[in-house]
């Protein structure tokens, strides 16, 4: 006989816990981010003079690696958030962040530390990616696992929302500190500001998580002794759920990074690196692209719902794969022409693209991964894919744009990797938890879906 599913978390705890968790990930992205907001005003200062090309490209490079380490991150804190708690994991990759962004404020320059300056901003860079490697399945896994069936993909989408709205928070701060200080002294010291704000910020959201209780699937495993005790090897030590990450990776993860930084990081370093649009207009044009486009995140999570997860990605990813030439080539017209707003509306359709795939994948993931190995399973699938496949796609992109001089050859990666992901979705992902390959990996678990179920919420 079954086990009788937890109980259905009350409307004003689910949203203490949505506005918590997305509170305390949305200050992670904005962390995470500044640094990307940032590479080209201090990249000079932390490489020789007269290096400026060769010290963004580093200071670029230095963004990558953040990516680089996220799948250990998500393997160490994935392991503790199968095994001790989701709440008190997340809780730790918050500090870990924030001691980090607020050091890279207070890090010297090359003219003063000379060499080690570059190597501890790498450092600092690594230590960012550790953390952000586990707070995204942290609160994925949360928010989730308080969330009724039915409207998972909905109350998810929240959470989705914070990797933009922390990209636009790093975009406000960062124009907001050049406006009321001047560029002089924002190119100064002014640029520190943004990184230094982050002590603040995590401080409250610390003061909100600490007031959560921990997930009600996790409190039942804990109760009946069912928790994994080698999570790690029962995620990547068994070839059917490894074969499952990887499927995860190449069907979807590695299409959401690929989108996702195209869409938000390069159109802005498009901007600004490739068609030589200055500052304050192409971070404006990116901070109005991203308030329009921010909202289709709730709207496609919604539709994740009514009509399933993979029919709302994969026409995101095949949209994306079929759409960003166009647009990169529409920018590019409308910048020499000073059409702004033509701009905005490209780059806001590409936002909408990668909401697409992005709104769902919280709810996704959360269904594929049985709970005992969930926390570690959907943090390696996730970082796997977006974070190596998206993280270095600025670097490509630039990279390729320098290599062959022609200015939209930077879209060829994000639009090759889009196309995969879409086949391999059609082809092998299909069904959820109907997969036989999901299918096999629950029942190899022993993980009644009950366990893992809120009662659906109310129609009336």
């Amino acid at each position: 006989m079954s086990s009788p599913r937890p109980p259905q978390t009350s409307p004003r705890d689910l949203r203490r816990i949505i506005t918590a968790s997305s509170t305390g990930t949305l200050i992670e992205w904005y962390d995470f981010f500044v640094y990307g907001s940032l590479a080209v005003v201090f990249s000079g200062f932390f490489f020789p003079s007269g290096e400026s090309g060769l010290g963004l490209l580093v200071s670029v490079a230095a963004f990558g690696t953040g990516f680089v380490v996220r799948p250990l991150g998500a393997v160490f804190f994935g392991r503790l958030g199968d095994r001790v708690g989701r709440k008190k994991t997340f809780l730790a990759t918050l500090v870990v962040m924030g001691a980090a962004t607020t050091l890279i404020g207070c890090l010297p320059k090359y003219a003063t530390i000379g060499a080690a300056a570059p190597v501890l901003l790498v450092l600092l860079r690594l230590v960012q990616g550790f953390a952000v490697g586990g707070e995204y399945g942290g609160a994925a896994t949360y928010v989730a696992e308080h969330s009724p069936a039915d409207r998972k993909g909905t109350y998810t989408s929240f959470l989705q929302t914070t990797a933009s709205l922390g990209l636009l928070l790093s975009i406000g701060v960062v124009v907001a500190c050049r406006l009321l200080l001047g560029e002089d002294t924002f190119t100064a010291w002014g640029w520190r500001l943004p990184f230094l704000l982050s002590a603040v910020l995590v401080v409250l959201s610390l003061r909100m998580r600490m007031k959560l209780h921990e997930s009600p699937v996790f409190v039942r495993m804990q109760a009946q002794g069912t928790l994994s005790q080698a999570p790690v090897r029962e995620t990547l030590g068994d070839p059917r759920s490894l074969a499952l990450v990887l499927l995860t990776v190449f069907g979807l993860t590695a299409g959401l990074g690929a989108v996702w930084y195209t869409s938000q990081f390069y159109a802005l370093y498009f901007l600004q690196s490739v068609l030589k649009v200055d500052f304050l207009t192409s971070n404006v044009c990116m901070a109005v692209a991203l308030v329009l486009g921010t909202p289709s995140y709730v709207l496609f999570g919604r539709l994740s719902d009514r009509y399933g997860r993979l029919r709302v990605i994969v026409p995101g990813l095949a949209l994306s794969a079929v759409g960003f030439l166009p647009l990169f080539a529409w920018i590019r017209q409308a910048a020499a022409d000073q059409s702004w707003a033509q701009v905005i509306v490209a780059v806001t359709l590409q936002i909408v693209f990668s909401a697409m795939v992005y709104a769902p994948t919280a709810a996704y993931l959360t269904e594929l991964f049985p709970p005992r190995i969930r926390y570690t399973g959907l943090s390696v699938s996730y970082h796997l894919g977006a974070g190596v496949f998206g993280g270095f796609m600025p670097l490509v992109a630039l990279s390729l744009t320098a290599l062959t001089g022609n200015q939209l050859a930077g879209v060829a990666y994000p639009i090759v990797v889009a196309a995969v992901c879409t086949l391999v979705s059609l082809t092998l992902l299909r069904g959820g938890r109907d997969n036989r390959l999901v299918r096999a990996v629950w029942n190899r678990l022993g993980t009644p879906a009950a366990t893992d179920t809120l009662e659906p919420t109310s129609t009336k």
